[in-house]
């Protein structure tokens, strides 16, 4: 049975007339590439996420220490491999997430998956400026939507200059995060007796795969999008270290912070911990540039999906969807996160895929040339591997999802 596409004669994407620094419709070149330590802190801001924080307080106040140590260690080997595989691919090929959808998934198909990553990363940023604005909005005494604004104004500027931008911010970012949340997780572990100690208040509720599902499923869907930031990569090797190094290290920091300070606290956020313990000041330094270092990742990974949409460049698409995030963040707070949630489901299947069809059809990625327009085996993979993602009672839901949508490949592109 071949693959179920039809070629399209126009190939969608016109090639520019000038360059543009974010690579939106083409390969990123050698001039543009960056080493080691630049991707390294760029890598470990996108990991430093308070959610996942929040992940590691349910993790903290539902294990022992055992058990939790073991969850965050075989999550994040899952992570790390998942994430690891995509970033090759997109240091090898130098192409965005969206990009190699094209070839993946066909120049029509694609717009499926680029539709539910846009809306996805542009939806958490809308939530992750409410949660910065309003709990600093409680804790000062004014308005959240002065901090909403504030909080999109700058985030949109930082992902409007696109890596460069990005890479500054975590260079400031990742130090301040790393060691004010350290400090917090030592006091913590000091004024609690230990960490065996703590974690012993609180465990039992939970089981060690429940954990690991948690583990996997907290970042998951974000890490499908590291070809946007791999590619710029100087080498394969560089892209592919520093990316498991950064998923090891800024998951379990994330995950180690919220489960202390939850365990000896019972509270799900560093920010009240660290306003419980009187460290007002270094919270919101940790909350704002926790949220920041993921949302312009988030913003510029939406951004690159509408430009595969509309055929405009990214640039200006950053600032329409930042707008938008900004001006519907305490909507989207409040009523917008289980819909993100479901539709984080679609996003592992897509990562899946991508792996799959790259590394049996690697060849077919190096010219746009002779795309397909659908292939209908990889857009039905999305689609019932986030129903079984989002339905199915039992396993971990983001390997289920993954694991159908490959046998749905399978099914319509056997040779």
């Amino acid at each position: 049975m071949t693959t179920i596409c039809v070629d399209d004669p126009e190939q969608d994407v016109k090639q520019p007339a000038h360059e543009d620094t974010d690579y939106t419709f083409e390969k990123v070149p050698s001039k543009a590439k960056k080493g080691f330590f630049a991707m390294f802190f760029i890598m470990l801001g996108f990991t430093f996420f308070s959610a996942s924080m929040s992940v590691g307080a349910k993790l903290g106040n539902g294990l022992n220490l055992t058990d939790f140590i073991w969850a965050v260690v075989l999550g994040g080997i899952f992570l790390a491999v998942y994430t690891g595989l995509l970033s090759y691919i997109g240091a090898d090929s130098g192409l965005s997430f969206d990009l190699l959808c094209r070839h993946a998934f066909g120049t029509k198909g694609s717009y499926l998956p680029s539709l539910f990553i846009g809306l996805t990363q542009i939806g958490w940023f809308g939530v992750g400026a409410a949660m910065f604005a309003i709990p600093a909005a409680e804790l000062l005494g004014i308005s959240p939507w002065i901090l909403v604004a504030i909080a999109g104004v700058c985030m949109t500027a930082s992902a409007y200059f696109g890596i460069k931008g990005m890479e500054i911010i975590s260079y400031i970012s990742v130090p301040l995060i790393a060691v004010l949340g350290i400090y917090s997780m030592v006091l913590s572990t000091t004024q609690g007796g230990g960490l065996t100690a703590i974690f012993a208040k609180s465990a039992g509720s939970m089981n060690l795969l429940t954990g690991v599902s948690l583990v996997i499923g907290s970042f998951i869907s974000g890490g499908t999008a590291t070809p946007n930031f791999s590619r710029f990569a100087k080498t394969k090797k560089i892209a592919v270290v520093t990316t498991v190094i950064a998923f090891f290290i800024g998951n379990t920091l994330m995950f180690s912070f919220g489960a202390v300070g939850g365990a000896f606290s019972g509270k799900d956020d560093i920010f009240y911990v660290m306003i419980a313990q009187g460290l007002t000041v270094p919270a919101l330094i940790v909350l704002g540039a926790n949220i920041w270092t993921t949302n312009d990742n988030a913003l510029y990974t939406g951004a690159l999906g509408l430009s595969n949409l509309t055929k405009i460049r990214k640039r200006p698409l950053v600032l329409v969807a930042g707008a938008i995030g900004t001006v519907s963040a305490i909507w989207l707070y409040n009523n917008f996160v289980s819909w993100l949630s479901f539709l984080n489901a679609t996003l592992p299947p897509i990562g899946a895929i991508l792996i799959l069809d790259y590394f049996m059809h690697r060849d077919r990625y190096a010219e746009e040339s002779g795309l397909k327009t659908v292939n209908l085996g990889a857009v039905l993979g999305i689609l019932a591997g986030a129903l079984v993602g989002n339905f199915v009672p039992f396993g971990i839901a983001s390997i289920n999802a993954m694991l159908t949508a490959i046998v749905f490949y399978f099914i319509f592109n056997r040779r």
